[in-house]
């Protein structure tokens, strides 16, 4: 295997003054402008044809000189609205908008693999495309990637995000289940008004609500101790302190683990609201919106990165995570058009995710850029 770790740690000094720019100027969801001008700045002297699907999304493809399979590697592009609490000296120049999920190292550590896998072009088999994807934080970028085409061909598909809960320099792979499927919930509740005085003459929508909203959450020990969330947040109804209400609606949040347990989550949201109609004489109507589909790494695909990891890292510097997260993460959709694995990298930070004083290590771009390259390399040769 080619030493990628000692090639990407001579380009650091390179790739962080790619981190800084783009940690410097974040944007939004599908206002990446910007940003994706300035990664195909970098890209097309590389020799890789980059194209533009929609929006602002990137395809940027590397062809090996020797004939073979298709790899794909994801990175995320856009930012948060948080306003960054830092104090590096590159903070956001944008106010109320930061990279504090870290996409600014995905891009960095995509670049660097990229760099890494031109300069060995001439023994590459096959070809390997960049996905560089907007709005991962809002309504999705990646089906968006899946129905331009960008995955068609493609044999294996891969994408990491970094890790406040891995130290520096090392790498979790998780089997399986790992990020949790999403559906949103609105579900609304009617009753008839009636005097405060004389709540027999009227059907409490408010009461049928909150015991709704108590019979939702009690859901999480109804799938065989699989992890679950489901979040009531919020619940309106009413329009005075001495009128029973006549509407209540609730909204929310369910996760979980595989298609299995999403479907069985969903029949049991409308059960319950079944159920607490019959009781109370009320007519609820339930709407369930399906957003992510969740991540379920290929075993195949995770043990390549598992062995790649160890063989570059050393043993102790690799981690098989034992639990899936209840996160979501829209790397799934790439898992719907081709088998693949999404891992974690150290982040060097100890401040959580989505916080203001997030701030990868530099070292942590570095780590990845070295695994990734391997892990295409690796994937192509196989």
């Amino acid at each position: 295997m080619t030493d990628f770790l000692s090639e990407a740690s001579s380009l650091q000094s390179f790739l962080q003054a790619v981190r800084q720019t783009l940690h410097r100027a974040p944007e939004l969801g599908n206002q990446e402008f910007k940003t994706s001008a300035y990664l195909r700045s970098i890209l097309e002297p590389l020799g890789l044809t980059v194209e533009n699907p929609f929006g602002t999304a990137l395809c940027a493809t590397l062809h090996g000189a020797r004939p073979g399979k298709t790899a794909a590697l994801r990175a995320d592009m856009d930012a948060l609205p948080v306003a960054e609490a830092t104090g590096a000296d590159f903070s956001s120049r944008t106010p109320g908008v930061m990279h504090a999920c870290g996409h600014d190292i995905h891009m960095t550590a995509a670049v660097g693999a990229a760099i890494l896998l031109a300069a060995h072009r001439e023994t590459l088999c096959g070809s390997v495309r960049f996905l560089f994807q907007p709005d991962e934080e809002g309504s999705g970028g990646a089906q968006r990637f899946v129905d331009a085409g960008c995955l068609r061909g493609v044999d294996a598909v891969f994408g990491a995000h970094v890790s406040p809960e891995l130290p520096l320099g090392t790498v979790g792979v998780r089997y399986g289940k790992f990020y949790a499927a999403s559906d949103t919930f609105s579900i609304t509740v009617h009753g008839k008004s009636a005097h405060g005085a004389e709540p027999e003459k009227g059907i409490d929508a408010l009461q049928a609500a909150a015991r709704l909203a108590v019979r939702l959450v009690d859901l999480r020990s109804a799938l065989n101790g699989e992890r679950c969330a489901v979040t009531v947040g919020t619940l309106q109804a009413g329009t005075a302190i001495n009128v029973v209400a006549d509407t209540a609606q609730l909204t929310g949040i369910l996760r979980t683990l595989g298609p299995d347990s999403r479907a069985r989550m969903r029949r049991l949201v409308t059960d319950a609201a079944a159920e607490i109609a019959a009781q109370t004489g009320t007519q609820i109507g339930v709407q369930l919106h399906e957003s992510y589909p969740g991540v379920v790494n290929d075993d195949g695909a995770s043990q390549l990165v598992h062995d790649t990891a160890v063989q570059l890292l050393g043993e102790e510097n690799v981690t098989v995570l034992q639990q899936p997260t209840l996160m979501t993460e829209d790397f799934g959709y790439y898992l719907t058009a081709a088998r693949g694995c999404f891992y974690h990298v150290g982040a060097g930070c100890a401040a959580p995710l989505h916080s203001p004083q997030f701030l990868p290590d530099i070292r942590a771009a570095v780590t990845a850029a070295a695994l990734h390259a391997a892990v295409l390399e690796r994937a192509l040769a196989e």
